[in-house]
C-alpha cells in the first residue's frame, strides 16, 4: 500500500480557512503550497478540499460532517494519506485516524516538512537537528503511532516516517526522552563548535552577509553565482538545509563572507526553529542580511512578510538588509516588484543579470554600518595601518614624524583594535591610560 521506488503514496489534501487567521497566504494559496510540499516529499496528489471555519473543531479540526465527506472522497480516490495544512493536536490526529481507518495515514504540514528535512539533511548536524525535531513532534503522538509504525515495519521510506522511523518500535517514552537529551547535548556541542568556527571567521575581520529568503527563492543558485561555489540547487522546496559559507571579493577589492541558510516558509514549525537554532545563529551573528525573493512568484509579497516574521522571532529584524528580487529572467514584462523599505536590486542568479548592481548595493549596505573614527597610528603599527586600508574607509590621512593620523570609518567589530589610538580633533589621545 505504501510507496516504493515505483509506486507513490496517494495523498488527499485538506486546507482550512480560519476566520481571523493571521496567515500571510490565502487559504487557497496555502493549500497550493501544501501540494508543492507533498510533491517534494514524494506523494502523488489525487485530490483536495478546503473548509472554511470560524475556529478549528477541538475534536477533528474540520468538524464531523467535513470529516465524513473527506472519508468518502479518500475511498473514492483510493488515497492512503490525508495531509492537513495546519498542525494537528494529538487528540485531533487520533480522532481522525480512528475515523479514516488503519489503512489511511494522517499527516499535517509539520510532519510533512519534517519528512522533507529528513530526506535532505546531509551533514551530521543536519541529521541530528531533524531527528530532534521529529522526536519532539512525535512524543505526544506515540500512543497511536506505536501500532501505526508496527503495521509499517519494513516500509521505512514511507512519507512522514523517515528519519528515526521504526527504531521507535524498540523505544518507550523514557528511552525516547533519553534520546532527546542525547541529541540536545550533541547539538549543544555542535553549536559550541560552530561558535568557535564563527569566532575564527570573525578574527579575519571580514563582514558576514547571511542569505535569507523563502524556500525555493534561489538562494543556493545565487551564492553559486556570487562565489563560484558548487552548492546544491534545485527547483524544489528545502533543497538545501546545511549552511554554506563562501569568501567573495567585492568591487573595490573588499572581501566579505556570504553564508547561505535554511529556507523559510509560512507556518514554520516551532520544532524546526528550535532544533535548527545552531544553524540560524549564522543569521543572528551576521552584519548584513541579503533577502532573496522569487520575483516571479504570485505571492512574493506574502513570502517577504513570512520571512520578516521569522527574522523578528530571531530578533534580527533590525539588521541592515538588501533585497535581491531573483529570477528576473523569467519575469513577465508587466511584473510589479513588491514595495520594500530597504535597498533592492533585480537580478537573475541563473544568467548573472544585475549581479554587479547587487554587489554595489551590498558594499553600500556594508559600509553604512561603519563607525566614524579618528586615530593616530605610529609607523611601527604596520599591521593596523594595513587593516584600516583593507577593511575600513580612509577619508583623510596626515603624515607626521612619528606616524599617521587617520580620519575614516571602520566596521564595528574593528573599533576595539584601534581604541587605544583614538584622538580628538586637536590630536590628543582620548584614552590617556594607555
Amino acid at each position: 500500500m505504501y510507496h516504493t521506488e515505483d509506486k507513490k503514496e496517494r495523498a488527499f489534501l485538506v486546507g482550512t480557512d480560519i476566520h481571523g487567521s493571521l496567515s500571510v497566504l490565502s487559504a487557497e494559496d496555502s493549500l497550493e503550497e501544501l501540494a508543492r510540499l507533498s510533491d517534494t516529499a514524494g506523494l502523488e496528489i489525487v485530490g483536495g478540499t478546503l473548509q472554511r471555519l470560524d475556529q478549528p473543531n477541538t475534536h477533528t479540526y474540520i468538524g464531523s460532517g467535513k470529516v465524513e465527506e473527506v472519508k468518502m472522497l479518500v475511498e473514492e480516490l483510493d488515497a492512503n494519506v490525508v495531509v492537513f495544512d495546519d498542525e494537528l493536536q494529538p487528540r485531533q490526529q487520533r480522532a481522525l485516524e480512528k475515523t479514516f481507518g488503519e489503512e489511511v495515514k494522517v499527516l499535517d504540514r509539520t510532519a510533512l516538512i519534517l519528512d522533507i528535512f529528513a530526506q535532505h539533511a546531509q551533514t551530521r548536524e543536519g541529521k541530528l537537528q531533524v531527528e530532534l525535531a521529529q522526536l519532539e513532534y512525535r512524543i505526544p503522538r506515540l500512543t497511536r503511532m506505536w501500532t501505526h509504525l508496527a503495521r509499517q515495519a519494513g516500509g521505512g521510506g514511507s512519507v512522514g516516517l523517515r528519519g528515526p522511523g521504526e527504531t521507535q518500535l524498540e523505544m518507550d517514552r523514557r528511552e525516547i526522552g533519553r534520546r532527546v537529551a542525547f541529541l540536545k547535548k550533541e547539538l549543544n556541542g555542535v553549536s559550541a563548535h560552530r561558535s568557535r568556527h564563527r569566532s575564527k571567521r570573525q578574527q579575519t575581520e571580514l563582514q558576514t552577509i547571511a542569505i535569507v529568503g523563502y524556500t525555493n527563492a534561489g538562494k543556493s543558485t545565487l551564492i553559486n553565482r556570487l562565489a563560484g561555489a558548487k552548492v546544491l540547487s534545485a527547483d524544489m522546496l528545502f533543497a538545501t538545509l546545511d549552511p554554506t559559507t563562501r569568501r567573495v571579493r567585492m568591487p573595490g577589492g573588499r572581501d566579505v563572507l556570504f553564508t547561505d541558510t535554511v529556507g523559510f516558509i509560512q507556518k514554520l514549525p516551532t520544532h524546526i526553529v528550535a532544533a535548527f537554532r545552531a544553524t540560524l545563529e549564522e543569521i543572528i551573528e551576521a552584519d548584513i542580511l541579503l533577502h532573496v525573493v522569487d520575483a516571479t512568484h504570485p505571492n512574493a509579497a506574502a513570502q517577504i512578510e513570512s520571512v520578516l516574521d521569522t527574522l523578528a522571532e530571531l530578533e534580527v529584524e533590525n539588521l541592515p538588509m538588501v533585497y535581491a528580487f531573483n529570477k528576473i529572467d523569467a519575469a513577465p514584462a508587466d511584473l510589479v516588484i513588491p514595495e520594500v523599505d530597504d535597498p533592492y536590486v533585480n537580478v537573475s542568479a541563473k544568467t548573472g543579470k544585475g549581479v554587479q548592481d547587487l554587489f554595489h548595493a551590498i558594499v553600500a549596505a556594508v559600509e553604512s554600518t561603519f563607525i566614524p573614527i579618528r586615530i593616530a597610528l605610529p609607523y611601527t603599527a604596520g599591521r593596523l595601518m594595513s587593516l584600516f586600508y583593507e577593511r575600513g574607509l580612509v577619508d583623510e590621512e596626515i603624515h607626521g614624524e612619528e606616524g599617521i593620523q587617520f580620519v575614516g570609518r571602520v566596521p564595528p567589530r574593528l573599533v576595539s583594535y584601534f581604541e587605544k589610538y583614538q584622538i580628538d580633533e586637536a590630536g590628543n589621545l582620548l584614552h590617556q591610560e594607555y
